[in-house]
């Protein structure tokens, strides 16, 4: 087999970039932002001055150097790029026009996928960062134009999950965190709710996920459920065995 240099790329095999916040949160295995998480190579790339702030207060003046970063990710042989904040998504619509791979900046680009594998009259539980700016408006820009299928609970107000994740104080309790998630968890599938299935939108919370599953005995779906099925998708297996 022949292979051929491309353009100036100088490393090979990453078929899933990911854009970064400028945060210093300590990122954990299960974390977006942590190569152990995947079972395959991934390309990592920092958005300088891409603040939680920004990303919560939907600053498109950020926009450029996302692209920018972006473009360097696909200059280096990514098939398609992601992101490790749920609210990148407000670039969603502009980023796939500009890039020309695929894009998939929120974990709640899944939800029309789960809304369909559920029964009519079941909801489903989102877990977000920020219930107040999880917006219609917000979730319109991804394609989620009817919220009444949603029941959405927020960490805003968790004390270790806003002092790590919103507040940025550089350290991080895992055994606090995921308390604080299996909670907001139990409140998503309490009686009368009806949620089928939950969905965690913040990119630091599928190391909770296994809790999450065991206490509410739900379907869970996070950002590494997404990853890992567009990996599937840009990169196709063959198959061996025997019948």
């Amino acid at each position: 087999m022949l292979y051929l240099q491309k353009s100036q790329q100088v490393s090979y095999g990453e078929a899933i970039g990911i854009l970064l916040l400028d945060s210093p949160v300590p990122f954990i295995p299960g974390d977006v932002a942590n190569a152990t998480t995947y079972d395959f190579p991934v390309r990592f790339k920092k958005v300088p001055g891409f603040s939680v702030e920004k990303a919560l207060g939907r600053d498109e003046s950020i926009y450029p150097d996302l692209l920018k970063a972006a473009r360097d990710l696909k200059e280096n042989g990514v098939r398609a790029v992601t992101g490790d904040c749920g609210f990148m998504a407000v670039h969603q619509n502009r980023l796939k026009q500009d890039l020309g791979i695929p894009v998939f900046l929120s974990s709640l680009l899944q939800v029309p996928f789960i809304r369909q594998i559920i029964p009519d009259d079941r909801k489903i539980g989102v877990i977000t960062a920020s219930k107040q700016n999880l917006t219609p408006s917000f979730l319109e820009l991804i394609g989620i134009k009817d919220m009444s299928g949603l029941v959405i609970e927020g960490l805003e107000n968790s004390p270790e999950f806003k002092s790590t994740v919103l507040d940025e104080k550089g350290s991080l309790d895992t055994g606090k965190i995921q308390a604080e998630v299996v909670n907001a968890a139990k409140i998503l599938a309490e009686d009368g709710k009806n949620v089928n299935a939950i969905l965690m939108e913040c990119s630091v919370l599928p190391p909770y996920a296994h809790a999450v599953h065991k206490e509410t005995r739900l379907p869970v779906f996070d950002y590494i459920t997404m990853i890992n099925f567009v990996f599937s998708a840009v990169v196709k297996k063959t198959y061996s065995g025997f019948m």
